[in-house]
């Protein structure tokens, strides 16, 4: 009768030590590779991403310097406060109070309990022209938020011209060159009554107030805002974009900056990918979609993405993709990743709270190092042994599920323990749901009767409940 060896002696055969050890960024690619496609060249004329990364500096200048003070003061949302940073950066207190809403709302600082924190953006303001223009991009569409309403006109109607004003840009952007402003005018009235008119309904029931069993009265929309009200609320819109840096204004007309008609070009791109899924799925749920760009490579897969987000509310669409993440398939739940990542902010806050469930937590660590600036391939430092370990068993799943042995056999390179004993061992106490059916897949799949035997025997001890 022979006796089993222990792990200690396994630990010395040199064919249970994992070769070729590979960073942990690996794992999460064993079925998603992270692959960039070549970009939409923007429209001729337009300034190279450098250039217009030196105008969003500038317009950003009182923004970031604000920003900056704020994150070595500390500096919280109080007027003594502001009074402070007015007389340290010489600036006035309303200077102050716009550059820091501006900062905030580029993604320059966060607040955490009342206190200023630097955002992400900030520390890679000066070295990563890509952060300088999505925080310009953030404060571009943030434009409303800058330059406040006229007090005196109804809300229904200020939120019926924000809705118009990109038809008023998209005119802009195609005349390439100053417009009068009655042009923009006689589109902006045109476009808050196509605005009423698609959202018109006519009740099917009686209408409250009306006399009881009287025959229901017609819906009576709100008359259009006069003339003057549409002109006032124009020159508001032109106001606040000139503000932000995305238009000029002249005597009695417009014209786009370049930055402002880059920003511009960007948005019609996405509503042209969205009208043109590269494979079909934008009216499909998130399930459906995210099994269907699981047969696609990378670049394909990404364009996918965009075109799905850009179809639907962002709010919305971050939900349905954390949906899909919690479920049973690991294969969805690294795609559901890989698609906030094409989100970006938008995602931030959902994130961080999916962070707090056990099956999404390395997932949503890795999305936010990233987020926060971090090299794809320095982000799994952020998580534990033991989270590495769970990530390493879902991504391991995913692969038996849907890929091949190959592939379930290079996995195993990717562990972060050194020996097979020991990758065991974590792998027992992480306690995934799926550890037992990956442990046998491993020992199915294996080449090495030794690894294979220690595959079983840690599955057996697994599905067992033994040590």
């Amino acid at each position: 009768m022979t006796s089993r060896k222990p792990d200690e002696q396994l630990a010395r055969n040199s064919r249970l030590r994992l070769v070729r050890p590979r960073p942990l960024s690996t794992a999460r690619r064993a079925v998603t590779t992270r692959r960039t496609r070549p970009a939409p060249r923007p429209p001729e004329g337009t300034p190279p991403p450098a250039e217009l990364a030196r105008q969003a500096r500038a317009v950003l200048d009182d923004a970031v310097r604000i920003a900056r003070w704020a994150a070595v003061e500390r500096h919280p949302e109080a007027t003594p406060a502001q009074e402070r940073a007015a007389a340290a950066l010489g600036l006035t207190p309303e200077q102050v109070r716009a550059g820091w809403d501006r900062a905030r709302l580029a993604g320059l600082v966060e607040l955490h309990d009342g206190t200023a924190r630097p955002g992400w953006r900030l520390r890679a303001w000066d070295r990563d022209d890509s952060a300088v223009l999505r925080g310009w991009v953030a404060l571009f569409d943030a434009w409303s938020l800058v330059h406040p309403a006229p007090g005196d006109v109804a809300p229904a109607a200020v939120a019926e011209v924000v809705e118009a004003v990109p038809q008023v840009l998209s005119l802009l952007q195609l005349s390439a060159g100053p417009v009068p402003v009655p042009s923009l005018l006689d589109l902006l009235q045109q476009r808050v009554a196509e605005l009423r008119e698609e959202r018109c309904e006519v009740p099917t029931g009686p209408v409250p107030g009306s006399a009881a069993g009287g025959a229901p009265r017609e819906h009576v929309p709100e008359p259009l805002p006069g003339p003057d009200s549409l002109a006032r609320l124009l020159g508001w819109a032109l106001e606040g974009l000139a503000a932000v840096g995305a238009l000029t204004l002249g005597e009695g007309q417009a014209t786009l900056t370049p930055l402002g008609n880059w920003a511009v070009w960007v948005k019609l791109e996405q509503i042209c990918v969205a009208a043109q899924s590269p494979a079909g799925h934008i009216e499909q749920s998130a399930e459906d979609m995210l099994r269907a760009c699981a047969r696609l490579t990378p670049g394909p897969a990404r364009a996918e993405y965009r075109a799905w987000l850009a179809a639907r509310p962002v709010g919305s669409a971050v939900t349905e993709l954390l949906d899909v993440a919690r479920g049973e398939d690991a294969l969805l739940r690294g795609l559901a990743f890989e698609a906030l990542r094409v989100v970006g902010a938008a995602a931030e806050g959902e994130v961080r709270t999916a962070a707090q469930e056990v099956s999404l937590r390395p997932y949503a660590l890795l999305w936010l190092a990233e987020y926060e600036g971090a090299d794809p391939d320095d982000a799994p430092d952020v998580l534990t042994r033991e989270e590495a370990t769970w990530l390493w068993v879902d991504t391991a799943a995913a692969v038996a599920d849907h890929g091949e042995a190959s592939l379930l056999v290079r996995h195993l390179e990717s562990a972060v323990q050194g020996t097979v004993p020991a990758l065991l061992d974590e792998v027992r106490a992480v306690g995934h749901p799926r550890t037992v059916q990956v442990l046998v897949a491993l020992a199915a799949a294996h080449p090495d009767p030794a690894l294979a035997k220690a595959m079983r025997r840690a599955a057996f001890q697994v599905h067992t409940g033994g040590a």
